[in-house]
């Protein structure tokens, strides 16, 4: 299987910052430097840094839920991954990058650079951005509707890629005695002009090492899934239970194959959160505690912000109203939160405490072995790659993962000992792709 460490300062889970093994007030870059070293050790894939250009400001009108209940706080992916890129050796390094409020030129010069800088251990994690938190940000009153930002996206990540094939492999050829550096022969212009955007190219970075930096996306709607078909090598995936994650990873790799790429071209990591603990029952006596430890506005301001839609107007101990014909955020995934929690007859306060405990991800709770014999039973049945993984609270429930289930995935041959490629690329087994300058739109 393949593993990546979603990195954070606090834990996904909303009471994880509060949990007395946690210390809140870390983040610097001796905290990331030490997580990074130590995912390396255990051999994952990449590190993971996730993005949103806003501090939530849809619940209630404000930021004060975000601000006051959860932490809020978030590290720009690229200039912390380049950071670690000079003290990491083989582990991949993978930073969210909005297709809304960005250029291609801007990005494709970013991962190229990373690319280089890490010896081939980028990825990139293209999305759409959610919220009009973000729009404000960048000049716009709301954000672009649903179908319009994946339309831009595609356009978007399609330039990106012509800019990084506007180099040959070979291009750089420095010769002393004839006083050339580069053969002008191959390097060449994009000259894109689309409904979005125009440009000239090329790219003032050379072709980066992995041809191509690992293009991941996230996310679960039907718009998002026909893109990742076409474009995505690593899909961030949401599943919460087993039964429809079997489901989705069928679909994905169907479309990938309608979409004329071999079916494993794409690698479907599902986020899990890990509660790990010496037993079974002390596990989940954990996620008791923690859970214990989530506001119902945490949760319900986070979910705002990604929905897109004020879950502030309705009565907190009302029950949940059925908004998803409302939600201009992310969609896929609330579409079945929301029904979720009407099926269950559920008001918005317990919503909120369960979102703030899991984010709708799947939660592996046990001892260290009961923990692997669910990330195997996913491996095993056709309901991922491998994984994303999140832990509640940090360090901690990185370190019981890394010391405790590692080893025991290690042992049944399921995960890794020693990195046997030197590329995030060859860590995930795919293809470098080869230079397309004049592929179509």
């Amino acid at each position: 299987m393949h593993l990546a460490l979603f990195v954070t300062a606090d834990g996904v889970h909303h009471g994880g910052w509060r949990h007395p093994s946690a210390d809140p007030g870390r983040g610097d870059f001796a905290f990331f430097r030490d997580l990074g070293l130590r995912a390396e050790a255990a051999r994952f894939d990449l590190l993971f840094v996730a993005d949103k250009l806003a501090v939530d400001d849809i619940y209630g009108g404000d930021i004060a839920s975000t601000i006051r209940f959860r932490p809020s706080r978030g590290t720009e992916p690229l200039t912390l991954l380049s950071a670690l890129a000079a003290v990491t050796e083989r582990i991949g390094l993978g930073g969210t990058l909005s297709t809304s409020y960005s250029e291609p030129y801007h990005a494709a010069r970013l991962f190229a650079s990373l690319d280089h800088i890490s010896n081939g251990r980028a990825a990139w994690n293209a999305v759409t951005s959610v919220s009009d938190a973000e729009a404000r940000n960048f000049g716009r009153d709301e954000h672009f509707a649903h179908d319009v930002r994946y339309a831009r996206a595609d356009e978007f990540m399609h330039v990106v890629g012509r800019l990084w094939d506007s180099w040959d492999e070979d291009a750089v050829r420095p010769d002393k005695a004839a006083g050339t550096f580069a053969d002008p022969a191959k390097v060449r212009y994009v000259d894109h002009a689309g409904e979005w955007f125009r440009v000239r190219g090329p790219l003032s970075v050379p072709r980066p090492p992995q041809g191509h930096p690992i293009l991941i996306q996230a996310g679960a709607s039907g718009v998002f899934l026909d893109l990742a078909a076409r474009r995505a090598e690593v899909v961030f995936a949401v599943y919460p239970d087993i039964d429809r994650a079997r489901a989705g990873y069928a679909e994905l790799k169907a479309k990938v194959a309608a979409a004329g790429r071999p079916a494993d071209a794409v690698r479907i990591l599902p986020g899990m959160v890990p509660i790990v603990a010496d037993t079974d029952t002390e596990a989940h006596a954990l996620l008791a505690q923690l859970d214990g430890l989530v506001t119902a506005e945490s949760g319900l301001s986070f979910m705002s912000g990604s929905m897109n839609y004020d879950l502030g107007q309705h009565p907190i101990d009302g029950p949940v109203p059925d908004i998803r014909s409302s939600i201009r955020g992310s969609k896929g995934r609330f579409d079945y939160v929301i029904g979720k929690a009407i099926a269950e007859g559920w008001t918005l306060a317990e919503l909120g405490r369960w979102y703030g405990s899991s984010l709708s991800f799947a939660k592996f709770v046990g001892s260290p072995e009961t923990v692997a014999d669910m990330m195997e039973a996913w491996i095993t049945s056709d309901a991922a790659d491998g994984f994303v993984v999140m832990p509640a609270s940090m360090p901690d429930g990185f370190d019981r993962f890394a010391d405790q289930v590692v080893p025991i995935l290690q042992a049944r041959g399921l995960f890794r000992r020693q990195y046997e490629a030197d590329t995030l690329r060859g860590h995930l087994g795919l293809e470098t792709p080869l230079r397309q300058q004049h592929q179509p739109a």
